[in-house]
């Protein structure tokens, strides 16, 4: 938690924040799954401003700012999208990061840029013979509201979802409810890969 003292209302300027500022605020605590009183105490920007800036009825100065971007754990620069350098990233092979349980059979590199703000992820995963997702080390951390489609693009793979099983083999594609308790397994002799897109913080209908 950062540990900022409550800043009063003279704090912010009586500009209007401008507002692709107030909405990217609001979608970022959102995706957090933050209430105001959350990344108020985070930020130690009281909730009644952080309603202001969010309703675009103020700007925040600086200060105020970098108090909001560190309470959603990003730096100013990022909330202010100014180490952005336009509308396209791309991540080059070498630049994926990467993941999975150490030894465990499952390997996965994100070929999405961390970008703050970004609503969907997609991992290319792979699993080796009999291996799974979601062993000890490498929980699936899903907000609740996520969704998740998962394209098998070599070999087969089960996914054991909410208790059930479903059989997929190259080719097929499935669209599910990620924050239900899930996992990936190969029950085959060869190795297995997919593509899985999660998409946070969507609100079921």
């Amino acid at each position: 938690m950062i540990a900022y003292a409550a800043l009063s209302a003279a704090s912010l300027s009586d500009a209007p924040a401008p507002p692709a500022v107030a909405t990217r605020i609001r979608s970022l605590r959102e995706a957090m799954g933050l209430s105001l009183r959350d990344l108020g105490q985070r930020s130690g920007v009281s909730a009644p401003m952080l309603s202001q800036v969010e309703r675009g009825e103020t700007s925040p100065t600086l200060a105020v700012a970098a108090r909001i971007a560190a309470g959603l754990d990003l730096t100013l620069s990022q909330l202010l999208r100014l180490d952005e350098t336009g509308a396209m990233t791309i991540v080059r092979r070498h630049e994926r990061r990467s993941g999975g349980a150490p030894g465990g059979g499952h390997a996965f590199e994100l070929v999405t840029p961390p970008l703050p703000g970004q609503r969907a992820e997609v991992g290319l995963h792979r699993l080796a013979p009999g291996a799974a997702t979601g062993a000890a080390g490498d929980p699936p951390m899903h907000e609740p509201g996520s969704r998740e489609t998962a394209v098998v693009t070599h070999g087969r793979v089960t996914l054991v979802s909410d208790g059930a099983a479903f059989a997929l083999e190259e080719g097929d594609a499935v669209t599910f409810d990620a924050d239900l308790p899930h996992h990936f397994e190969n029950q085959e002799g060869v190795e297995a890969e997919f593509f899985a897109v999660v998409s946070a913080g969507l609100r079921r209908s």
